[in-house]
């Protein structure tokens, strides 16, 4: 009886020991991750998640040799592929027609092919000039693009229509010879898409919504705002101006214009490579506002059920400028086209497919020439980070299915596409097979780092099997032990590979982690599968490029110049 009382006893005293001990573990975890916000607690599991991730990897260290460095300035438009990289959609049926190049907001499939639609017509029309047939070659690529290839001389189209006369301007300083013929083929404008909670909260504040008091909002940290490649994207370099005229609207580039941005730039958490970038930035939430042409907004109707669109800076009517001097047949040609493109039937057409709305919109800035922009261009560059130090490893598949060609590629667009990386930036690289090599640890990339960059990528050769992943999880530990070092700093990987993944760890592996870092990944294929690329990008909002195309050099130099 005795022994059952004192049993009872024993259990009862564990019990309450047991109770205890919970309560007292219980208060030092609360304790623990009291204040801590979910991101925190995420980002140090993710953190121990790494460390354990990087403890069954093979990891060597390569002991870099310098490389020749170029030091002359680096120029993008060396880089440009031959024209034949971007074929015409519209391909001319007479001997005697004109070239026109035209942005892709009206030159791509469907509803962004109204200029396309236009031309086919027109080369059914048996148009005559003098009594000669005629026609018209469409050649639908970038207005940044576009306007390279036309300042650099590489080729040289009969006419142009740029989404907007901001690129008119930039060739004009450029010494090229182009006569403005026609303002306005089709009516469209850039705007802000803005959250409609976060507009109504603007609203309230600011007593109306426009580019002055969205930039207002956005320098007091009231909004996530977003913007595309102002080298690239027509809307961007529309966005960057006119950002930069709502500080002073004398002079773009005075030191009160050139204060306001850094301020305001501080604040902006994403500039995208592409629209389709920035697109997929604002599907994800993270984004309370980003740019967009009204015709590309007109036609996404999912858009429209979650945001508002607020116009801003010049009007985006494809203006139609001729380039160096036409013959009066080709002058001819380029006027009837014009004549044909704003026709009712085909002015209705452009209604139909999103042009043509906001007409009563009027710029809120007056002209501004060329080389302001351009300047304004170079400004941008300068002070995109200001704040953040840009610290980037290059993640080189080297295994075996990389051999030859693509491996070549590689080499190739890696050093002449960091010529364009900023001095500023700091940089690494690492290249993976079976095992992981650390070929370069971060530093400044100086001349001595560069060199170092140079060599480092030289050397590399090609053999074994391919763990992305562990390649990953190494190249993101370099990064978080420099943002250790330097809480400022901006972290990103840029990752060039196949895609073929047979080894080490998997995407599922590394997915939750990176994501609680939202380090952005940027691929690279080389003959790849594209596909799995494409989802690892996606990861944090980054770009994939496919590097098996002429212009893979031209596409990384933008990139760089863009992200670093």
């Amino acid at each position: 009886m005795s022994t059952n009382k004192n049993f009872k006893t024993v259990l009862t005293l564990v019990g309450i020991a047991l109770i205890l001990f919970g309560i007292i573990y219980g208060g030092i975890s609360l304790t623990k991750n009291m204040g801590k916000s979910q991101k925190v607690i995420s980002v140090e599991k993710a953190e121990e998640k790494l460390e354990k991730l990087y403890k069954n990897i093979t990891v060597n260290t390569v002991e870099a040799r310098k490389g020749y460095v170029n030091i002359s300035p680096p120029d993008l438009k060396e880089t440009l592929p031959d024209i034949s990289k971007y074929p015409p959609q519209v391909e001319a049926t007479t001997d005697i027609f004109i070239e026109i190049f035209s942005s892709t907001e009206k030159s791509g499939e469907k509803k962004d092919g109204w200029l396309l639609d236009v031309a086919r017509d027109f080369n059914k029309a048996n148009i005559q000039v003098n009594g000669v047939p005629v026609s018209v070659r469409i050649r639908g690529i970038a207005s940044g693009l576009a306007t390279d290839y036309i300042t650099s001389g590489k080729y040289l189209p009969d006419a142009f229509t740029p989404s907007n006369e901001l690129w008119g301007e930039m060739i004009k300083a450029s010494g090229v010879e182009i006569n403005l013929v026609e303002k306005r083929l089709a009516g469209n404008v850039a705007g802000i898409l803005l959250s409609k909670s976060k507009h109504n909260e603007l609203l309230k504040k600011y007593g109306t919504i426009n580019l002055k008091t969205i930039t207002e909002a956005v320098a007091a940290n009231e909004i996530a705002m977003g913007y595309t490649n102002p080298f690239a994207s027509s809307t961007g370099m529309n966005f960057l101006v006119s950002t930069l005229s709502t500080f002073d609207s004398k002079d773009i580039l005075s030191e009160k214009a050139i204060e306001g941005f850094e301020k305001f730039q501080t604040n902006i958490p994403f500039v995208a490579y592409t629209t389709l970038q920035m697109r997929e930035s604002a599907q994800s939430g993270v984004l309370d506002g980003f740019v967009l042409e009204y015709q590309t907004f007109e036609n996404l109707p999912e858009l429209k059920k979650d945001y508002i669109f607020t116009p801003f800076g010049v009007r985006h009517d494809s203006p139609m400028y001729s380039i160096g001097y036409l013959p009066e047949i080709k002058k001819d040609i380029l006027n009837k086209f014009i004549e044909f493109c704003k026709s009712s039937k085909y002015q209705q057409l452009a209604s139909d497919y999103g042009f043509n709305k906001y007409d009563e919109y009027t710029p809120e800035m007056g002209q501004i020439d060329g080389e302001s922009i351009t300047k304004a261009q170079k400004l941008w560059k300068e002070k995109k980070d200001i704040n953040n130090d840009i610290v980037a490893v290059f993640v080189a598949d080297v295994s075996g299915s990389m051999a030859g060609q693509p491996l070549m590629r590689l080499k190739q667009s890696l050093i002449n596409g960091s010529t364009f990386i900023s001095p500023d930036a700091s940089i690494g690289l690492v290249s993976y097979s079976t095992d992981v090599n650390i070929n370069l640890p971060i530093a400044k990339f100086d001349l001595n780092q560069r060199s170092l960059f140079t060599g480092a990528v030289d050397a590399l050769s090609a053999n074994g099997n391919t763990a992305t992943f562990d390649a990953i999880i190494v190249a993101t530990k370099m990064l978080l032990e420099e943002k250790a070092k330097n809480p400022n700093a901006k972290l990103m990987l840029f990752v060039l590979s196949d895609g073929k993944t047979n080894a080490g760890h998997s995407l599922n592996d590394i997915r939750s982690v990176m994501e609680a870092f939202a380090i952005p990944i940027y691929t690279i294929g080389y003959n790849a599968n594209l596909e799995e690329l494409e989802v690892l990008s996606q990861i944090n909002e980054a770009a994939s490029i496919n590097a098996d195309t002429e212009d893979v050099v031209y596409q990384l130099g933008s990139l760089f110049n863009a992200q670093m």
